[in-house]
């Protein structure tokens, strides 16, 4: 039985989906697991920073008043017995409204030693007072006996020594908590660099997971796809890591065969087509030779024909009725058109087969030499013919100017009511080609038939009203398109007929020849 998709996606291993799902989850536990370690120790040490400056530090420091506050009630009442003035009790009454505070102070440290030694102060203190500092003030306001000077001093001295147990106490609490506050910092140092350390280690984790599962896959991927772009098609492309970087390969090694069968089939058409391809050149040569040769050998007998209807003609000129001398210049008529018309298939089959010298040639002097070729008709018609500023070309000079002579004699041949006039310009276009345009007013073209008038033997008028072989039109695309140029007729120019053809600068390669 055959595995579904889940049983696919197993022997894939895990995807690339999921492995970014546990490498980020990864990645925030371990960041929250860092911060909540980091916070934690940051509090501590907050903590033990606010119990020894808010508390510790203001409890020791109390502690000091709270000492100069019992000397100060000590001293007041001796010099109240001494001088008998209620002024020395001044400071005996502020010490017992400061001893409040500072005692308030002291006692917001809540650690049993500390309310113990504040409760044995306390003691002291009022045992001080209840037997000898308040019965003195008293007796001295009555002018009673002073009780004896010995009783407080023990009262004092007890006083002396349960604050001196106090502060030393406090004392204590305070270097323990500067000791506390070292530790915390030194916890908090620790949790920062073994956090910095297991997230970097995570980080470095995923980075090495990520370059083996998934850089590592997509490297040998890529060198089995640039083998494959090298040239290698029958090299099967295979991919491991994660689900869609094998299905990934699988893609790619399908996408590679068939790109190979199409290979084979494209060539097998290409071999076909070359096949094809040397037939119709075979061909094409075997027809121009056939034309050339029919053209060539069909020359002789014709001139016997006209040659012999002729000398028939003169010979029995008189003796012949009218009908017989119609149809020999019926036959001799004939004759002369075939030859002519041979004539023109010969001069057409010669072009690219009989070549001559690629030159630069200025296009005004091939004009001037279609002129020369044309100057009877020319004269005959009162024909003007215009010529702008041309540039040089390159090209066989036979046949560019037949071209010439073809566009002109055309125009002379197919003029209106009006003598010729033809107009010849060149322009460059974007493809670095000449453009050269011949125009005239004769009777124009109808846009229906602008590629028709290409076509060797194709005619738009009768041979009684304008004589031809309908081939000089053709005659010229050959030409143009030997050249690596092409002609057109331009059915936007207005009244006449403008014809357009292009052909290479002097400064071009000799192009091949098309055909």
């Amino acid at each position: 039985m055959h595995g579904g998709p889940t049983s696919r996606a197993a022997a894939d291993g895990p995807s690339l989906k999921r492995w970014s799902v546990w490498i980020s989850a990864t990645l925030v536990v371990v960041l929250l697991a860092a911060t909540a370690a980091v916070l934690l120790a940051i509090s501590e040490l907050s903590q033990a920073r606010s119990r020894l400056l808010d508390v510790v530090g203001p409890a020791v420091v109390s502690a000091q008043q709270l000492g100069t506050d019992i000397v100060d009630q000590e001293n007041g009442v001796r010099g109240y017995v001494l001088s008998r003035s209620d002024d020395f009790l001044e400071p005996y009454e502020n010490g017992l409204d400061r001893q409040a505070a500072a005692r308030e102070t002291v006692t917001v440290l809540d650690t049993p030693e500390v309310a113990e030694y504040v409760r044995a102060l306390d003691a002291a203190l009022t045992n001080w007072r209840t037997e000898y500092a308040d019965p003195v003030i008293a007796a001295v306001r009555t002018g009673a006996p002073v009780p004896d000077e010995a009783i407080g001093k023990r009262r004092f001295d007890e006083v002396r020594t349960a604050l001196t147990t106090l502060q030393t106490e406090l004392a204590v609490q305070r270097a323990n908590g500067r000791a506390a506050l070292n530790d915390s910092a030194s916890r908090m140092a620790v949790t920062c660099v073994v956090a910095l350390a297991v997230l970097l280690v995570a980080v470095l984790a995923c980075v090495a997971a990520l370059l083996w599962y998934v850089v590592r896959p997509l490297t040998r991927l890529r060198a089995h796809v640039d083998m494959v772009a090298g040239g290698d098609f029958e090299h099967t492309v295979v991919a491991d890591g994660t689900q869609e970087l094998r299905a990934l390969g699988r893609d790619v090694d399908s996408m590679r065969t068939r790109i190979v069968e199409e290979l084979d089939h494209a060539k097998e058409r290409n071999r076909a087509l070359d096949a094809a391809t040397e037939e119709l050149r075979r061909s094409n040569v075997e027809l121009e030779q056939f034309a050339y040769v029919a053209s060539h050998d069909l020359q002789e007998p014709l001139r016997k024909v006209a040659s012999f209807c002729q000398l028939l003609e003169k010979r029995y000129r008189g003796q012949l009725d009218d009908r017989a001398t119609q149809y020999i210049d019926f036959a001799v008529d004939g004759a002369k058109r075939m030859q002519l018309l041979i004539s023109d298939l010969l001069a057409f089959s010669r072009v690219g087969r009989m070549r001559d010298k690629q030159v630069v040639v200025p296009a005004a002097d091939l004009v001037d030499e279609a002129r020369h070729n044309l100057a009877q008709a020319l004269e005959e018609s009162g024909a003007e013919v215009e010529v702008g500023d041309l540039p040089e070309i390159r090209g066989e000079a036979r046949l560019l100017a037949s071209v010439f002579q073809n566009l002109i004699g055309n125009a002379v041949k197919f003029h209106g009511d009006e003598p010729p006039h033809v107009r010849i310009d060149a322009e460059p276009d974007a493809d670095g080609m000449w453009v050269f345009s011949v125009r005239d007013n004769g009777i124009g073209i109808e846009e229906q038939y602008a590629e028709r008038i290409f076509v060797i033997f194709q005619r738009l008028h009768t041979k009684d009203r304008y004589p031809g072989t309908g081939i000089g039109l053709s005659m010229c695309r050959k030409i143009v398109e030997h050249h690596g140029g092409r002609i057109w007729l331009d059915t936007e120019a207005g009244a006449g007929t403008t014809i357009r053809f292009t052909l290479p600068p002097a400064n071009a390669d000799v192009p091949v020849p098309i055909g």
